[in-house]
């Protein structure tokens, strides 16, 4: 298995500089800003998925408005793209659950309990899921458009160079995803414990005395002062 895929390095070997450090760019905000900014990419990616898919779908159909069915089935996905990222997320972990359990006990018997359970387990790991996803698309679409770079700069092949180096590329990936999914695990506060802590603050604040301020007292006046103030009779 190729984490570096030279196939697509191979497609996309024609691509500018500056579309692939625009690549590189964004896998790596996606890497390290997955689960912080995970409402914006979970909305970008549904919605422009929902556009390839309607753009297609009104090709196929030999329609004559393909734009405009592009068009609406992205905003209406876009519109829906939170509620549809729990709902993927529950079909993800219940498909995946009845798949491992099909591979290792093919014999099992209502396999729909393991669906729900899946499901189940997708919903309540959906954050870990989606640091998950985020560092690995991240570290692709970084890892390839910076090896397009690299080939660009220095002149290498590089197909030949990543069919070399499939397991220590491989490594690395698998390496910089675990370390993503930490970073942003580490950068990111639960709102339930920020709001928690927000409350703490506030209350330790009302319950502090005000500062006591120092009060400024008169000297008392000298009394070559006290001579020339007083008025010739």
């Amino acid at each position: 298995m190729q984490l570096i895929a030279p196939d697509i390095l191979a497609e996309a070997r024609g691509m500018t500089g500056a579309m692939a450090g625009t690549i590189t760019v964004l896998g790596f905000a996606l890497w390290l800003f997955g689960w912080r900014w995970h409402r914006f990419w979970v909305v970008a990616g549904i919605t422009l998925a929902a556009g390839l898919i309607g753009l297609n779908a009104g090709r196929t159909t030999g329609g004559t408005q393909v734009m405009a069915i592009g068009i609406l089935v992205a905003v209406s996905a876009g519109l829906l793209a939170l509620e549809l990222a729990k709902v993927l997320a529950f079909v993800a972990g219940g498909c995946g659950a009845w798949l491992a359990v099909q591979w290792v006990l093919p014999q099992a018997q209502e396999l729909w309990a393991v669906f729900l359970c899946g499901g189940l387990f997708g919903l309540l790991l959906y954050r870990l899921w989606t640091m998950l996803l985020t560092s690995l698309m991240g570290v692709l679409l970084a890892g390839h458009a910076g090896t397009l770079l690299i080939e660009q700069f220095w002149g290498i092949n590089a197909g030949d160079w990543v069919t070399q180096n499939v397991a220590a590329l491989n490594g690395v990936v698998v390496g910089f995803v675990v370390l993503g999914v930490l970073i942003q695990a580490v950068s990111t506060r639960d709102p339930e414990q920020a709001t928690e802590l927000d409350k703490e603050d506030e209350e330790s604040t009302e319950d502090e005395p005000p500062p006591h301020v120092p009060t400024k007292t008169a000297k008392p006046a000298s009394g070559w002062k006290l001579l020339n103030s007083r008025k010739p009779t």
